[in-house]
């Protein structure tokens, strides 16, 4: 390994940035990869490989990455998640992962680049075949006749293709009057239906559904049988149990669902809506059974018997687990009369209302002082009360009397039920009844408490018989409560909230309940909570970057506080507290001072209220900020003697007016962590200017290592950090073939009207205009690609399409004696064929401070069948690349393909039996 390295310290300059670029290439398990009539990239891809997609980008600095991706139409949405890489990697691709997917590349400088790819998943599924039959009367019921339909359905991307046969044999709708072979219309997914009339004895016989994508992406071919005999008869279920089934909890439950017909024998499946079968279910065969059920149990469980022929059987059963719960009671005075208290001689109405499942099933018994009520004169029973809520109960006394002030009792249950009855006990007397007042006690209207912390808001029953529930809701318009509920119950007035966050700041309201006490108009009182937290700082960090011996001054703003009144600001360098005069509370924060090499370091203002601080940090320095590294040098590798290479390094200087003046770089370069070379490199005065491209080369490096390059500015006080970067050693092959399916590196001119397209045999579009274009590529296989225009519409005569090569390195070679310039041979093969061709150029296009075209070969108009061969020499003056340039002739037959591309360093040989004539340019053409 070469341990002596040179570095050129000469520093060439200009400016330069660059908005970004970017392309997409892929690297993953591709089936084809080609372009759609809008320019748009599509990838196929098998489900199940790997997807590899990598964003190429360029740029000046360098560009951030972003995927993203909206499904196969515009109206889908962009996913939650973003990539930010420039390899976008998917193992296992599903089908529901294909659609657009989105490049962006942004630096800042212009418009960000974005650019496209569908990503189109391949798949075939397992068909489905299904069978149906009619029978029909003919001629007045004389003899019927039975249709049978064979259905056969999948799920594919290509669509897919079937064919039908009977027993080995292939069916052929051309051969055999029996059978129909049709799409039918509005059906999911692929379908073909084979129709066989009036069945024939024949027809009974093992069908199968064969069902093909032609091999796309090496999906095989998949197929299912089915034998139809004369006892093939569709599913029919009966169930053990009434549709509805009714148990309390911890029952165990059985349920058979039992096949009655059906050929071939029909397979039962269960299943539960909502959810899936509990995880105590066992099934076995045809039943299920559910052990020690609960409420959460509790739902439709369907059986489903399917054989494949007719629609499959299916049978419900409601599953209802009985529950109880929250016993409440209300007592509503004479609502005639307005009246708030019980009154002798009025009428009083006690309601009973739980919590219950099936509500409709439960029991209401009353009981005055433990005696069972029955109707009377003054004493009403409502089993279901309409004026109150569903499955509530009430007792009416009709024109109160002394001998009606008792103890009654409302009690709840489910006839013949194992669950517990529920009661509750009211006392009806002038005393035990009275409305309730509602405060909130001295000093608890308004409750601040720190974010984070723990509050709790009071509103207490002060009087009243018997003392409601207090229900707590927010004030504000449309805003939960903070766990998520409109009204939250608090049996004694007391709303405990926990882990207190600056959104649940505001009102909040609480109200007397309307049952377990008088159904009256309802109390209310509001309690304000304030949340208080510690001043909301802007910036919370920023570099500031200055002069040495220049006034800097730092702000520090409040956008936020609570509370809003200040207590304390401090301003510290690293650290330590600066002693100042105490600044006013109610002035933006600020902090002046003149920057010296002794100063520099990270400054805090801290800014406190009653809540706690809050900091503003500030990173003051004199030292320049980082060089930039340029990645999209052409060209960067020259090759030297000995095995050596040179690698011209590129850069630029971010802001650097903002600190004292560059004047210098340090360049270490490293291998295994080990320094090889560390220079300084001297400005000579000249001072870096914003967007200025700079350079240096770095030599002797050996074939084919990469080393590691870092790079740090220099001031007349200071170093700045440095910046790190791999080097490579590379040169571009020389032979592309346009069969690869990233077409080696070539890449269309975006400057141009339209695009070539690659394309093979197999991706010819079947409509595609006849007497142009090539059938195979030049070998003569179906499978190989080439590249070609289309010239149908919406081409117009003039329209040009360019394919441009890779950049080929010019290397220090020599050239023939006598000439300082190395030769390449160019060679492809062309197809023109048609009456409308127009003209296919060859341009070399020399890389240097502004790119040159010149026309190296021209051919026009139609020129047979066949592909045919050009090559020519050509000797560039530095880094070139071919430029493809077709033009549309004057009408759609002026397809034009080349194919077999190959630029080799050398001249070219002239082959046997070949014929020269020369071209426009004085070069000679060899087909």
């Amino acid at each position: 390994m070469a341990t002596c390295l040179s570095l050129h310290v000469c520093v060439s300059m200009r400016s330069f940035t660059a908005p970004a670029n970017a392309q997409i290439v892929h690297a993953g398990a591709a089936c084809n990869v080609k372009d759609d009539n809008i320019s748009e990239r599509i990838y196929t891809i098998k489900e199940g490989d790997t997807l590899v997609l990598q964003c190429i980008v360029k740029g000046h600095p360098r560009p951030q990455i972003r995927w993203t991706k909206t499904a196969g139409s515009a109206s889908d949405k962009f996913q939650e998640t973003s990539i930010y890489n420039e390899t976008l990697r998917i193992e296992g691709i599903q089908r529901v992962q294909g659609g657009r997917y989105y490049c962006k590349a942004d630096n800042g400088v212009g418009v960000a680049a974005i650019k496209s790819i569908r990503v189109d998943v391949q798949y075939l599924d397992t068909p489905v075949l299904t069978v149906h039959q009619t029978i029909s009367d003919v001629r007045g019921s004389y003899y019927q006749e039975k249709t049978v339909f064979l259905r056969c359905t999948v799920n594919s991307n290509p669509p897919a293709r079937f064919i039908w046969k009977r027993g080995s044999m292939l069916i052929e709708q051309s051969k055999d009057n029996g059978v129909d072979i049709y799409e039918p219309l509005y059906t999911q997914g692929e379908t073909k239906v084979l129709k066989l009339k009036n069945l024939r004895p024949k027809d009974f016989a093992d069908y199968t559904c064969q069902v093909s994508v032609r091999n796309v992406c090496n999906i095989e071919d998949k197929s299912v049988t089915f034998r139809l005999t004369n006892a093939t008869t569709p599913p029919m279920i009966r169930l053990s149990v009434n549709d509805t089934v009714v148990v309390d909890p911890g029952q165990d439950v059985l349920l058979t669902c039992e096949v009655i017909a059906g050929f071939p024998l029909p397979t039962v499946m269960w299943s539960r809506y909502p959810g899936p079968l509990p995880l105590s279910a066992q099934v076995r065969g045809v039943t299920l059974t559910l052990r020690a059920v609960t409420p959460a149990d509790a739902g439709f469980y369907n059986c489903t018997a399917v054989n494949n022929v007719g629609n499959p059987a299916r049978k419900n059963i409601n599953l209802v687990v009985r529950t109880m719960s929250n016993l409440t009671f209300q007592i509503t005075p004479d609502s005639n009369k307005d009246s708030e208290t019980i009154q002798m001689g009025r009428d009083l109405k006690l309601s009973c209302h739980v919590d219950a499942t099936p509500q409709d099933k439960v029991n209401y018994t009353w009981y005055k002082n433990g005696a069972l009520v029955f109707n009377s004169d003054n004493l009403i029973l409502l089993r279901s009360d309409p004026d109150m809520a569903p499955g509530t109960s009430s007792l009416e006394i009709v024109d109160m009397k002394f001998r009606d002030l008792a103890t009654y009792s409302c009690v709840a249950n489910f006839p013949g039920s194992r669950v517990p009855e529920l009661r509750v006990d009211v006392n009806i007397s002038q005393n035990s009844v009275s409305p309730p007042v509602l405060a909130v006690p001295p000093g608890g209207q308004v409750v601040n408490v720190r974010e984070g912390g723990n509050a709790e808001l009071v509103c207490l029953v002060l009087d009243g018989k018997p003392r409601p529930p207090i229900l707590w809701s927010r004030a504000e318009r449309d805003l939960l409560m903070p766990s998520g509920m409109a009204v939250v119950e608090t049996p004694d007035g007391r709303l405990r909230l926990k882990n207190v966050s600056r959104d649940m700041m505001g009102p909040y309201r609480c109200q007397t309940a309307q049952y377990n006490g008088l159904n009256i108009k309802r109390r209310e009182a509001q309690v304000q909570l304030n949340v208080q937290y510690p001043p909301l700082l802007s910036p919370v960090f920023e570099d500031r970057r200055s002069r040495n011996f220049q006034m800097v001054t730092l702000r520090c703003t409040v956008l936020r506080s609570s509370p809003p009144r200040l207590t304390d600001i401090r301003w510290f360098r690293n650290g330590e507290l600066i002693r100042m005069p105490m600044p006013d509370l109610k002035e933006t924060p600020e902090l002046k001072f003149k920057l010296e090499p002794t100063n520099n370091g990270t400054y805090e203002c801290r800014v406190s209220n009653s809540a706690g601080t809050s900091t503003c940090t500030f990173n003051v320095s004199a030292q320049p900020y980082n060089a930039e590294f340029y990645f999209d040098t052409p060209n960067p590798v020259r090759i030297l003697k000995g095995n050596n290479y040179s690698y011209n390094l590129q850069w630029t200087q971010k802001d650097p007016q903002a600190t004292d003046l560059i004047i210098g770089y340090w360049i270490n370069v490293r291998k295994n962590k080990q320094n090889l070379l560390s220079k300084q490199i001297d400005l000579k005065g000249k001072e870096p200017e914003s967007g200025v491209l700079m350079s240096n080369v770095i030599s002797d490096l050996r074939i084919p290592l990469s080393y590691e390059v870092r790079l740090a500015p220099i001031t007349t006080y200071s170093t700045g950090e440095y910046i790190s970067r791999i080097i490579q050693y590379s040169e571009r092959k020389l032979s592309p073939k346009l069969s690869d399916e990233r077409i080696c590196g070539f890449s269309q001119d975006r400057s141009d009207v339209f695009d070539w397209t690659r394309q093979n045999h197999l991706t010819q579009n079947p409509k595609r205009s006849a007497n142009t274009g090539p059938e195979t590529d030049r070998s003569g296989t179906k499978e190989g690609y080439y590249m070609y225009i289309e010239a149908s519409r919406p081409r117009v005569q003039g329209d040009k399409a360019r394919l441009l090569s890779p950049l080929f390195n010019v290397t220090s070679v020599k050239g023939p004696k006598g000439s300082g310039r190395v030769p390449y041979c160019v060679s492809f093969y062309y197809h023109m064929k048609g009456k409308h061709i127009g003209t296919l150029n060859v341009l070399l296009r020399v890389r240097s401070i502004a790119s040159v075209d010149s026309v190296v070969w021209t051919k026009s108009g139609h020129q047979g069948p066949d592909w045919k061969k050009a090559f020519f020499d050509i000797s560039p003056s530095g880094p070139f690349q071919i430029v493809f340039e077709g033009i549309r002739g004057p009408s759609f037959e002026g397809d034009i393909a080349i194919d077999d591309v190959s630029i080799t360093i050398g001249k070219c040989k002239q082959e046997p039996n070949t014929v020269g004539s020369a071209g426009k340019t004085g070069k000679i053409d060899f087909f």
